[in-house]
């Protein structure tokens, strides 16, 4: 999953992202208002963790600019602050859940592993399509009832098609959300071509014939 933790504390900020980056998950970093209101109108992410008093503007203002731009991230406020009337003010902009600080990371993880299962997977840990099965706890993909060997990459691609099917994705797209910021640095998308074509064979192999290449644009995950 990709993530964006908006926090001016520099030592939570960065606790936080070693956390969850430990379960191979991207973490991108905002120190500040402006940085968290770039970053989001540029990238999408699955996840926010939204501190609600950023430096230079607040993130209730972060908020609405989510819900101006129709953006589907699942979102959690974290904050100092243990006022009703922020949580409810939070809470009826679209956050999906409210924290106050001090926390434990691990109770912030299950919180997030909570969103993203109302969210994005129907409230399930198992996400399917016709005989294609993942297991999201276990990290492991099924086919037929079958585990095929991912790597990580090769994992994360097939949860990101699944997630997006009949939508077409860029090169650039996918680039940007399997590795980040980082893929700004990148002279190009080759290895965007290798990862897809060895997630292709592994389950055309097992008959599961769902990623097709749109031409001059990108890739799309369909039925035949």
């Amino acid at each position: 999953m990709k993530y964006l933790i908006a926090e001016d504390e520099i030592d939570l900020q960065q606790s936080i992202a070693q956390y969850l980056t430990r379960d191979g998950n991207i973490c991108e970093v905002a120190s500040d208002y402006h940085e968290a209101s770039d970053k989001i109108y540029i990238y999408d992410y699955d996840i926010i963790i939204l501190d609600i008093n950023l430096i230079s503007g607040s993130g209730l203002d972060i908020l609405k600019i989510l819900k101006k731009e129709k953006k589907s991230a699942g979102v959690i406020i974290i904050s100092a602050n243990n006022s009703l009337n922020d949580k409810l003010e939070g809470l009826d902009l679209g956050a999906d859940d409210y924290m106050t600080k001090p926390f434990h990371l691990a109770e912030l993880n299950s919180r997030i592993t909570a969103v993203l299962r109302r969210g994005k997977f129907g409230g399930k840990d198992l996400i399917e399509f016709h005989e294609i099965s993942i297991d999201t706890k276990s990290r492991t993909a099924y086919v037929n009832g079958k585990s095929i060997l991912l790597t990580k990459k090769e994992y994360d691609l097939l949860v990101f098609f699944i997630s997006n099917k009949g939508r077409v994705l860029s090169k650039e797209i996918i680039a940007e959300h399997l590795w980040g910021d980082h893929s700004d640095l990148l002279d190009n998308f080759d290895f965007i071509y290798v990862h897809i074509n060895n997630l292709r064979k592994k389950l055309t192999a097992e008959g599961a014939k769902y990623i097709k290449t749109a031409y001059g644009s990108g890739y799309k995950f369909i039925e035949d």
